[in-house]
């Protein structure tokens, strides 16, 4: 049997990772500044995540939620402590596509309504509600397509007001990351994160803040959408959540209430997930991590500044998006073969940055003077 080739890849086989490094087969070393898409929160096989694991595993590895799990509601109290939102109610998954469903139809349990909000470039993941709020052709099957998603401009207030002005009663929720990250690394402003807030409480509507890929202290604050003051009534959330293993969640505001089997998953919240949770998230305290993503993605973004054949720099803490002309765009490929740096893109000419958050000025000088030789 062969792989169903659905991924342009780089024929490189990763075998060995510490920190901000892996290895390739050949024992080549590569600078990851790209963490699997946003995943590597902590840095690769950081030593307190694998001994949780390891201590986890050889207690119990997997039971299904017919039982209780002591360890989610750990990890429940401590995400809320640490994300500000302790009078939430967590429900765990196994990856931002399904958070992202669940977070859409928890919202149309709430208010019995069917039509979803959303936006020009956004990517809220594979599975079918989330495909249909997904603006990219590519992904949408016949099966996924509906009446009931509606794409607005982003960041386009006006629009907004104008389509909730006439719809408003019919709107279920809108969803929306504060930085799109498949969309091009754009930055939602705090005017149109108000703007959302004031008119889904003026229609009963719920606030969904997509944050599988900008949320969990990769710019600084624990939520993206946490830099415009105001919070929504449901935060999705995954990739940096546990570091490499399968764990995804939604935190729900307390205005939403549950029913039995509303929402469910058999593998969401296993044993070994919120340990793998749970580790990562007392990483990002102990060693103060949402400083470090401001810090070091301050510096970046300074320092991109004075570089030349940049368009724009987008984004904020960790989250950034360098903005190439047609002609530079090659660069990413440079740096991966002749730098060995990994680096993601949001399109060919936009370069994507997601390091682990415990990066190190040294590791953003590399990275910053190879990108210097191939912008001259």
């Amino acid at each position: 049997m062969k792989l169903f080739d659905v991924y342009p890849i780089n024929n490189i086989t990763i075998t060995k990772a510490l920190g901000s490094y892996v290895w390739d087969d050949q024992g080549q070393e590569y600078l990851d500044l790209y963490g699997g898409h946003a995943v590597i929160s902590i840095g690769h096989t950081h030593p307190h995540y694998v001994k949780r694991l390891t201590d986890q595993l050889q207690k119990l590895g997997f039971y299904s939620n017919s039982i209780r799990i002591p360890l989610q509601e750990e990890l429940a109290s401590k995400l809320g402590d640490l994300s500000g939102k302790e009078d939430y109610q967590l429900f765990l998954c196994n990856s931002g596509a399904e958070a992202n469903e669940n977070a859409l139809k928890a919202a149309s349990f709430y208010n019995g309504r069917k039509k979803i909000a959303a936006f020009t470039k956004a990517f809220h993941g594979r599975t079918s509600l989330a495909v249909a709020a997904t603006d990219n052709p590519n992904i949408v099957a016949p099966v996924n397509e509906t009446d009931n998603v509606v794409f607005l401009p982003f960041n386009n207030t006006d629009a907004l007001k104008a389509y909730f002005s006439a719809n408003g009663n019919e709107v279920s929720s809108v969803i929306i990351e504060g930085i799109q990250g498949v969309g091009g690394i754009n930055v939602a402003s705090n005017e149109f994160l108000q703007t959302i807030r004031s008119l889904c409480d003026q229609y009963n509507a719920v606030f969904i803040a997509d944050s599988v890929q900008c949320g969990y202290g990769r710019t600084g604050k624990f939520y993206s959408h946490d830099h415009s003051g105001v919070s929504a009534d449901i935060y999705s959330m995954a990739k940096g959540m546990g570091n490499g293993f399968p764990v995804a969640g939604i935190s729900i505001s307390p205005k939403i209430h549950s029913k039995h089997f509303m929402l469910g998953t058999t593998f969401g919240g296993n044993h070994l997930a919120c340990a793998a949770a749970l580790a990562v998230l007392e990483i990002m305290e102990q060693d103060a991590l949402m400083a470090n993503a401001t810090k070091i993605g301050d510096y970046l973004m300074q320092e991109l500044k004075g570089l030349p054949n940049i368009n724009e720099i987008r984004g904020k803490g960790l989250m950034i998006g360098i903005d190439l002309p047609e002609h530079k765009k090659e660069v990413k490929k440079n740096l991966l073969f002749k730098h060995h740096i990994f680096t993601g893109e949001a399109k060919p000419n936009v370069i994507r940055l997601l390091p682990a958050l415990n990066i190190s000025h040294k590791e953003a000088d590399l990275f910053l003077e190879a990108l210097a030789i191939e912008l001259k």
